[in-house]
Parts: structure tokens; sequence; C-alpha cells
């Protein structure tokens, strides 16, 4: 199951998505149905085909962030939460043979896209939750346990 949590920027480019398909993309798609419908003969007919199944898959991707927005809760920084990884922490981990990784811990709706964002749900994310700078972070793969030290924590961008 996922976490319903996410970030206030997170929050902001969802509705910013549902804004834009509502106002601007939906309206235009439903312009070019209507003209494709009005030549006539449907079944046969390429532009209206393609444009019934943009608009499908437009009032789906609508009717999702609809009801993702409503059940999400936004997650904002506290100053509590210095020196400690939570949710929407900037990590760096290294592990012994000097390897770094470099995430932000955000919500599962803010990962797409983002090579530098991974899931609060993801292992990863989990084995660092509460730690410190200095501590050690036993993740558990398929091949078995991996360390990793935490460099630093960071709640900027």
């Amino acid at each position: 199951m996922k976490t319903k949590l996410i970030t206030r920027e997170g929050y902001t480019k969802l509705q910013e998505e549902l804004t834009y398909l509502w106002k601007i993309e939906r309206p235009e798609i439903t312009q070019k149905v209507a003209w494709a419908a009005s030549l006539g003969d449907r079944s046969e007919n390429a532009d209206y085909k393609e444009n019934k199944r943009k608009l499908r898959e437009i009032d789906r991707r609508v009717r999702y962030l609809t009801k993702t927005l409503e059940d999400i809760r936004i997650v904002d920084y506290s100053p509590q939460q210095d020196g400690k990884v939570f949710f929407g922490a900037w990590v760096e981990l290294e592990n012994d043979d000097g390897k770094t990784l470099q995430f932000r811990i955000v919500g599962p709706e803010e990962i797409y896209g983002r090579n530098d964002y991974i899931s609060i749900d993801s292992p990863m994310a989990r084995a660092c939750l509460k730690k410190t700078v200095d501590n050690e972070v036993v993740v558990k793969t398929p091949t078995g346990n991996v360390v990793w030290y935490v460099n630093s924590i960071n709640y900027q961008n």
C-alpha cells in the first residue's frame, strides 16, 4: 500500500497538471472530437477514434488526480526535523567502497521523471528514517544486507 504523503512542491505540481488537463487540454480534445463527429461516419474516422481515446486517457488521469489530491496529506518541513532523516530530506549516503548516493525521500506520486527522488515506501528510504549523520544504514536487498553510512542530511534544495 502506498503511503499517502506528499511534499508541498509535489502537491503543487499535481494540482498544476490537473488544472492544465481540465482547463486546456480536455476542451481542446473535446473540440476535435466534436469536429470529427460532424464529418459523418464515425466507424472509419481515424481522427474521431484517436481523439476519443485521448479524451478517455485525460478523463482517467483527471479522476485519478482528483482522488489522489483529496486523499493525500502534505508534509511541510519543520525545524524539529534537522539532524535526522525524515520525509522530504535530501540524504547523501556512502558505502565502504566510497560509492555515494544522493536522493530526496518523497511520496510515491513524486518519483516519476526524477532520478534523484525515492519513495518513502522504498527499502532504502525506510532504512534511512530517523538516522543521523555518521549513522549506519542497513538496507535489506534480495542479495543480502547492504551497509551505507549517512554523510549529510539537508532539507533545502
